[in-house]
């Protein structure tokens, strides 16, 4: 059993797609964090389950990088299965 939340099984795909969103839109880590007025090391830690994403730091997220917060949450919930 998973000893912290980010660690969940459903919660591992998540981590996927927020990488995915950024990359999708041609953004480093640093030009991310920057947008999001976060350093690079906080990206980096959001993208590899080090720290969990809470859902408006998610909805940002997803604005920044010309994603539909909606649209994207949708899939991370058809991916996940929940």
């Amino acid at each position: 059993m998973p000893t912290k939340a980010q660690h969940s099984r459903t919660y591992r795909h998540l981590p996927v797609l927020l990488r995915q969103m950024r990359v999708d839109a041609e953004l480093t880590q640093r030009e991310l964090g920057d947008l999001l007025k976060e350093p690079q090391s906080w990206v980096h830690n959001c993208e590899t389950a080090n720290r969990r994403v809470d859902i408006s730091e998610f909805v940002l997220w997803a604005r920044a990088c010309g994603c539909d917060p909606v649209k994207a949450f949708a899939g991370y919930l058809k991916k996940s299965g929940l």
